[in-house]
């Protein structure tokens, strides 16, 4: 894991340098920031598995930096994109799979090349004790089953598509929620028999869901890519944070999280 994370640290590093614009960049962050590290606000944008370690890293961050604070839009990555192409501010984007990094890198927002940071993988979730005796992917073709998965133009539907591709699999499913999150509550709530969320989801659940997993995953692994924005109104911040999420200390609560190393 060492090894890994500072592979991870070395791209991401490379990635905040070039995102950091030379000296219109040392011009913003010093008057964002001081020299004991980046004050104000910084945004970031990422994708709504992100959720949970994400919001402990941007309390880290701020508690490592007196005068600066975290502010975060998750979301499916799909709709991230679309509000920073129509000029929504934000200095640090996050997206759960390349295809909504490049709507942002193609409008030429992105500072610098993105980096990838960590992966993830499906998993089926069903509520606790899985009533309906979900054992695999083929019960997503079940009609009498009541299930949720992500609509198809968020990561997390795009990826269900190519295993249920990969399966030979006609899914039936009731619901297409916007985010994984979405997804993941109608499994909390026992609205839905199962759903395909992302492992990491089922690890941030905790007791009230299970988890199936199921080897067709692996035929969708998503990679995450971030950068900081070429807008960005807090660049200091969003390099701060960047570094962070590369970093050893990133690296392990993305993997206690459930994510896998690129």
């Amino acid at each position: 894991m060492r090894q890994r994370a500072a592979a991870v640290l070395a791209v991401v590093a490379l990635a905040a340098t070039g995102c950091g614009g030379g000296d219109g960049g040392a011009a913003a962050s010093t008057a964002e920031g001081s020299a004991s590290g980046p004050t104000g606000t910084v945004t970031v944008f990422a994708a709504a598995s992100l959720t949970d370690v994400f919001t402990e890293l941007g309390q880290r961050l701020e508690e490592e930096n007196v005068g600066l604070t975290v502010q975060f839009n998750f979301a499916g990555s799909s709709a991230l994109a679309t509000q920073l192409t129509q000029g929504a501010p934000a200095d640090v984007f996050a997206s759960a799979n390349a295809a909504q990094m490049s709507v942002v890198t193609d409008a030429g927002l992105a500072d610098g090349e993105p980096a990838v940071f960590t992966a993830n993988v499906l998993q089926i979730a069903v509520p606790a004790g899985n009533p309906a005796g979900v054992t695999g992917l083929g019960d997503f073709g079940r009609e009498e089953l009541t299930l949720a998965v992500c609509a198809p133009e968020v990561p997390c539907g795009a990826a269900s598509e190519d295993v249920f591709a990969a399966a030979g699999i006609t899914p039936r499913p009731d619901t297409q929620e916007e985010d994984v999150r979405a997804a993941l509550t109608k499994v909390e709530l026992g609205e839905v028999d199962a759903a395909l969320v992302y492992a990491t989801d089922v690890v941030a659940a905790g007791d009230a869901v299970e988890g199936i997993a199921f080897p067709e995953a692996e035929d969708a692994v998503n990679d995450y890519p971030l950068c900081t924005l070429a807008a960005a109104p807090n660049p200091e911040g969003a390099r701060a944070f960047v570094d962070l999420v590369g970093s050893e200390e990133g690296q392990q609560a993305l993997e206690a999280a459930g994510f896998r190393a690129p």
